[in-house]
């Protein structure tokens, strides 16, 4: 029989979460850990894998005798510091037994927001994959703070969506999010006519009140997963705990939830839609946006009602609609004091060139 979803894998990121990682306690769930290294092993035998895994504050807590997660930063890069050693020694232990290597990878946003780092980056993660080598990547939360203080870095604040950027800056196929629950559903899990959703279509799921959609947890499942597919990679979200789960989505089973791929953009168009960091706003009105999203306009000076920041030419800028929504970015042709000059004013000069123009995936909490 056929497979259910027609996707061939090539290069596959894997990405598991705290409970799929540690037990209750906080300690290292080693049977699924061990379970876990046995299937990417054997995806490894005719796909490249990449692991991206959460764990080490919650293990690091647990060894440097704190009843529950700390909430105060420091606290949270001592428990990080504590963990990610552990948590690096049991992946490579287990990786070593099935003779896998495996790379740590520990990464911030700047890895990101730089260019040149984040091309380099790329490099060495394809130079491991091509070395047969299997890279474990996670924040680095040792040094992070954006992201311990309140998770609202500007590039990446969870491992899902860090995932979704490690499958994006390497052209994977397949982006797979392991998690507690066996993908998304139209309501809460477990309460009446909750039922799972097989295949995401925007325009036509319906989720109801208090699903999905709540900060962290599958929101920011969903969230990654929606921007991987608007860049090209298939991705899943499905259950950890279930055995062989990785094995049945990798052959195109009905695992979890599906996001097919959509049509990808370019390397230089997801770093810049993703990976980077606007230095400024540029506000535009109802035309300007039409035009630009519908007839792959240029952004001309006419339809701009605001700039904020103040930015250089060549900086990376957000485009703001009318409604406060930012639907693009681009690489801003002059700088902020001259964009304002001219904010408004008729001139066939373009402020930011259609060339240098990416559009965004709006977040589903906006639909």
């Amino acid at each position: 029989m056929s497979p259910a979803r027609p996707f061939q894998v090539r290069r596959v990121v894997v990405k598991v979460g705290t409970s799929i990682v540690t037990r209750g306690d906080g300690r290292l769930a080693l049977g699924r850990l061990g379970a876990l290294v046995e299937e990417l092993h054997a995806l490894h035998q005719h796909a490249e894998v990449v692991l991206v895994t959460s764990g080490s504050i919650g293990l690091g807590a647990a060894r440097l005798g704190y009843d529950a997660v700390p909430s105060e930063v420091v606290d949270r890069q001592a428990c990080a510091a504590a963990g990610q050693g552990a948590l690096i020694a049991t992946y490579d232990a287990l990786f070593r037994q099935l003779d896998l290597a495996a790379a740590q990878v520990l990464l911030t946003e700047d890895d990101f927001l730089h260019r040149r780092r984040y091309l380099n980056l790329r490099a060495t993660l394809e130079r491991l994959v091509a070395r047969g080598a299997v890279p474990v990547v996670n924040e680095n939360d040792t040094v992070s703070t954006l992201e311990l203080a309140c998770g609202r870095d500007r590039v990446f604040g969870d491992n899902d969506r860090l995932s979704a950027l490690v499958a994006a800056g390497l052209d994977a196929d397949l982006l797979v999010l392991l998690t507690d629950v066996d993908g998304v559903y139209t309501a809460a899990p477990g309460t009446p006519d909750a039922c799972r959703i097989d295949t995401w279509q925007d325009d036509k799921v319906s989720l109801g009140p208090g699903s999905a959609l709540g900060r962290g947890g599958m929101g920011a499942k969903l969230r990654a997963a929606r921007m991987a597919q608007h860049v090209g990679v298939h991705v899943v979200i499905a259950s950890g705990f279930v055995p062989g789960v990785l094995g049945r989505v990798v052959a195109g089973d009905v695992e979890g939830t599906w996001f097919p791929a959509q049509a990808g953009l370019s390397q230089r168009g997801r770093w810049l839609a993703y990976a980077s960091a606007p230095d400024g706003r540029i506000t535009v009105d109802a035309g300007a946006r039409e035009a630009i999203l519908s007839r792959g306009a240029s952004l001309l000076p006419v339809g701009v009602t605001q700039v904020e920041g103040d930015f250089s030419a060549s900086a990376i800028v957000s485009l703001i609609g009318p409604d406060g929504t930012e639907f693009a970015r681009g690489v801003a042709a002059s700088d902020a004091r001259s964009a304002r000059a001219r904010c408004g004013q008729s001139g066939e000069r373009a402020l930011i060139h259609r060339d240098d123009i990416v559009f965004l995936q709006l977040d589903p909490e906006a639909q």
